[in-house]
C-alpha cells in the first residue's frame, strides 16, 4: 500500500525511548540540545510581529511564483547591508529550507541521482533525498586545529549520476565556514564534473570570531544555489519564510530560474500575510542576534573555564552557529554514553553518531541554552569521566 521510499524504521532508538521515559516520569532534565529560539527566553518585539501580520492588503491574494517583490527587495537589502549585491529577480521565497531542497532535487535530480552531502552534518539530507527518489554520498569534513573538507574523499565519490554537493556554511553542528581557497576548488570541481553547489547558509549571521567571509550569494564560479531564512535569522521558525538565490554562470542561472519558477507556481506555498511581514521580520534580527551571540560566547567561556581544570575531554574549534563538539573519551558508543547522562545526571545531551560522525567519542550541546542550565549541565556531563 505504501510507497517503498516510505520504507524507514520507526522505531525509537534507546535514547529516545529512555528520554520519553524520563519524561513521563516527571524527572527534572537539563536539555543541552534545546536549538528553537522561541523556548529559550530571547526577547522580540511580540507587538511589531503582530501588528505585520493583521495588514488589511492581505485580504487580496496577488499570487507571484518568485513571492512577492516588497518580500525579495527585503531580503536583497538584507544581504546588501552584508556587502552582497543581489537581484530580487534571482530570489524565491519558500515556506522552509527543506522546501528549496525539494525545489532543488526536483530541478537537478532525475531518480537515483546522487546528491554528495558532508559528514558530519545534520540528519535531514537522508529523509529529503529519500523523499525525492535521490541518493545521496557523503564527503568528509576532517579536524586538525579546525574544520576542513576532505577534497580527496571527495573527488573520489563523484559518479555520472552525481548533480551537485551540498555545502552547510556554517556547517551544523561543527561551526565550519567554506574558506575562499576551499571555495575556489569547490568551483573548479564542480565546473569539472558540472555539478551545482546547494550552500545552506542558515547559521551564515552567527560568526564566533568576528572574521567575516563571503556567502555563496555572489558565487559565479559554478551554478549555486544558496538558502536561508528567518527561522533561524531573526529567531522565527514559526513563521515558515525561507528563501532561494541562484548563482553562476549566466546562462545556467537563466536556465535554473525558469526550472524552479515553474516548480514555485506550481505550489504556491507562500502566505501573503508572512510575505508582507517579511521586511518587518528580517528588522528584528538585530535584537535577536544580539542577545544570541553574547550568550553564546558567554557559554562558550563557561564551557572553556570547566574544559580548563581537567584533561580528558577538549572543545572543538568552532567558527560560527550555535553549537559545539566536545571530543569525550571513546570508552563507549556515544548513545551509551548519552543514555547514561541522562539516567544518572538528569542531562540530555545528543551523540555524535545523530550527526553522522563517523566514530565514537562526541557529543554535541546547544550554545543557546540558558547560561546557568548550560553551567550545570556541564558540570554532571563533565562530571562522568
Amino acid at each position: 500500500m505504501f510507497a517503498e521510499r516510505t520504507n524507514w524504521n520507526l522505531n525509537r532508538n534507546r535514547l529516545s525511548q529512555t528520554l520519553q521515559r524520563h519524561r513521563d516520569e516527571g524527572k527534572s532534565l537539563i536539555d543541552l540540545t534545546l536549538s528553537n529560539p522561541t523556548e529559550c527566553g530571547f526577547e522580540l518585539d511580540g507587538a511589531a510581529i503582530l501588528q505585520a501580520l493583521c495588514q488589511p492588503s492581505a485580504l487580496r491574494y496577488e499570487p507571484n511564483a518568485r513571492g512577492m517583490e516588497s518580500a525579495r527587495r527585503a531580503v536583497a537589502a538584507y544581504y546588501r547591508a552584508r556587502h552582497e549585491e543581489i537581484a530580487p529577480q534571482d530570489i524565491i521565497l519558500t515556506t522552509s529550507t527543506s522546501e528549496a531542497y525539494s525545489f532543488l532535487f526536483r530541478t537537478l535530480c532525475n531518480p537515483a541521482d546522487e546528491i554528495l552531502v558532508p559528514e558530519p552534518s545534520y540528519p535531514l539530507f537522508t529523509f529529503l533525498a529519500d523523499i525525492h527518489d535521490v541518493s545521496i554520498a557523503r564527503y568528509p569534513l576532517l579536524y586538525d586545529q579546525g574544520w576542513q573538507i576532505d577534497f580527496h574523499a571527495l573527488e573520489k565519490i563523484i559518479t555520472s549520476r552525481t548533480r551537485g554537493l551540498i555545502v552547510v556554511h556554517p556547517n551544523n553542528p561543527t561551526g565550519h565556514f567554506c574558506k575562499p581557497a576551499e571555495v575556489e576548488r569547490l568551483n573548479q570541481i564542480c565546473s569539472a564534473w558540472g555539478l551545482a553547489i546547494i550552500a545552506d547558509e542558515v547559521f551564515f549571521d552567527f560568526i564566533i570570531n568576528d572574521n567575516l567571509l563571503p556567502s555563496f550569494v555572489s558565487n559565479s564560479g559554478a551554478l549555486t544555489f544558496t538558502m536561508s531564512g528567518l527561522s533561524k535569522i531573526s529567531g522565527l521558525p514559526q513563521m515558515k519564510t525561507a528563501w532561494l538565490i541562484t548563482s553562476g554562470p549566466e546562462q545556467l542561472k537563466s536556465q535554473a530560474l525558469e526550472r524552479l519558477e515553474v516548480i514555485a507556481d506550481t505550489f504556491l506555498s507562500m502566505n501573503t500575510p508572512v510575505q508582507q511581514a517579511t521586511p518587518v521580520f528580517l528588522e528584528q534580527r538585530h535584537r535577536f542576534q544580539e542577545q544570541l551571540r553574547a550568550r553564546v560566547l558567554r557559554n562558550l567561556a563557561e564551557l572553556d573555564r570547566q574544559l580548563a581544570v581537567q584533561t580528558v575531554c577538549k572543545r572543538l574549534a568552532v567558527e560560527g552557529g550555535w553549537y559545539v563538539v566536545i571530543r569525550v573519551p571513546a570508552l563507549r558508543s556515544d548513545e551509551d554514553l548519552a543514555i547514561e547522562l541522562l539516567t544518572t545526571r538528569d542531562v540530555y545531551a545528543h551523540p555524535g553518531h545523530f550527526y553522522d560522525f563517523p566514530t565514537e567519542g562526541y557529543l554535541v550541546m546547544s550554545l543557546i541554552t540558558a547560561e546557568r542550565e548550560f553551567s550545570e549541565g556541564m558540570q554532571r556531563v563533565l562530571s562522568v569521566f
